[in-house]
């Protein structure tokens, strides 16, 4: 395998970068180029100080760290150059490194590198990505769980509880004389593929309260023209990300910020206001908004404090059954005059004065249960790929069941288990594809 080399830290003017360099000739190649000749022979894990150079020229002052294999993250021979942070300097060390021999590192390749060395599973290397990426702190706390293996462990429990189904089906059939050996009966198996069930129907209820951790609450907010939807935007943002006129229909498009209450991530998104109209521009604002109730985890419902509802109201309330939402009652500088009774989850606010705008934040933690959220362990398993596998994995099983209740032989069955067990093993990595890892590693940055 060739020696790579990245820079690792962000492009850009900084007191530092570090150039990461991977590979069995990743001490010759450096030595090509640093001054301090001690480096050759020295220990694993030490730093050494020096310059890079280029024909004798001095390129930059560094620290260089030597970690030699198998205890790096890749597991191969590792350097690290910690040189100082200017464009030019960096890109030019970088420039020695390949010219020297080194292959410049593809996105995630030296994490891709410590999959395949068996240093990490997929689990733990998508953890990396997450926790390079996280906003807030339990993003962070849930990404690091992947990436310390807990979230591995969910998995591996699930392949062990099957290859133990499949090892004494296998024992029957092989060795019926073998007294000693549980007898898996279908009844057995059935039960025990209803605790297997159960585990992953948890897992995956867990992993939509994980999504929300990771990728926040798209929220959007909805009512008719002039109920102050712009205004409390603004309000919650804390800048005048909206256009805010008494004139309706200002907004005839999305308008998006995203904001952290409690935590967690909301994505909010102000709509055009829903009504009719002949304004073509509008109305097509106005479907936009419609459609975007249906997309939402969340929906901000504004009405107005001082006037009844009106048929738009009502039609948008409709539309919002079965939807997690907050009724915003606004404008409570002015007199009362809603007819309250169909309202739900309901905060009284002023966005003019901006009295009460956190209530909005704390009726979010009510309906998401943040609370208990923020104190829970947070080992989930996100991600798009893992929860369709696990979608698929109780499918497989479903479909088992179904073979047994139809008196499918037993070997049979044994087949169908295997397959999943493989299965389980795609969300780790203990069977994969070549063009899975591409596309999977290709989300990381370069020198990571």
């Amino acid at each position: 395998m060739s020696t790579i080399a990245a820079i690792s830290t962000a492009q850009g003017v900084g007191a530092i970068s570090i150039i990461r360099v991977s590979g069995e000739d990743a001490f010759n190649i450096v030595e090509k180029i640093f001054t301090n000749k001690k480096f050759k022979d020295a220990p694993s894990h030490t730093i050494h100080y020096g310059y890079i150079v280029d024909n004798g020229e001095k390129i930059d002052e560094v620290l260089v760290t030597k970690m030699c294999a198998p205890k790096t993250f890749t597991t191969e021979d590792t350097v690290e150059i910690n040189a100082h942070g200017g464009i030019n300097t960096t890109n030019k060390i970088l420039e020695l490194l390949l010219t020297n021999g080194c292959e410049l590192a593809s996105p995630g390749e030296f994490t891709k590198r410590a999959f395949l060395n068996g240093r990490i599973d997929l689990t733990e290397a998508e953890g990396i990505m997450d926790l390079i990426n996280s906003k807030t702190p339990e993003a962070s706390k849930m990404a690091l769980n992947q990436v310390t293996g807990k979230v591995s462990n969910l998995i591996k429990d699930l392949r062990d509880d099957l290859a133990s189904i499949i090892a004494n089906i296998e024992v029957n059939i092989d060795y019926p004389e073998y007294e000693d050996i549980e007898e898996m009966t279908i009844s057995k198996i059935n039960e025990k593929l209803g605790v297997l069930k159960e585990k992953i129907n948890k897992i995956l209820k867990q992993s939509n309260t994980g999504e929300l951790l990771k990728t926040g609450i798209k929220t959007v907010i909805i009512g008719r023209p002039n109920v102050g939807k712009s205004s409390i935007l603004n309000r919650l943002v804390g800048e005048e990300k909206a256009i805010v006129t008494a004139v309706q229909g200002t907004t005839r498009d999305s308008v998006e910020a995203t904001i952290v209450i409690g935590n967690i991530i909301l994505n909010l998104i102000d709509t055009a206001g829903i009504r009719e109209t002949e304004d073509l521009v509008e109305s097509i604002g106005v479907d936009k908004s419609l459609k975007l109730i249906d997309e939402a985890d969340l929906v901000l419902f504004v009405v107005n404090y001082n006037e009844k509802l009106t048929a738009e109201d009502k039609k948008i309330l409709n539309k919002l059954n079965g939807k997690n939402y907050i009724t915003v009652v606004n404008k409570t500088d002015l007199d009362k005059n809603i007819d309250e009774e169909e309202l739900q989850n309901k905060v009284y606010v002023s966005a003019l004065k901006d009295d009460n705008i956190e209530k909005i934040g704390d009726e979010v933690k009510k309906l998401f249960n943040l609370e208990q959220i923020e104190t829970a362990d947070l080992t989930y398993l996100t991600g798009a790929r893992n929860k369709a596998i696990l979608n698929k994995v109780l499918k497989s099983v479903s479909d088992v069941e179904n073979g047994i209740k139809n008196n499918y032989p037993i070997d049979m069955v044994e087949i169908d288990l295997r397959n999943i067990w493989n299965l389980l093993g795609e969300i780790t990595g203990e069977v994969y594809e070549e063009e899975l890892l591409d596309e999977l590693f290709s989300r990381f940055c370069v020198g990571k």
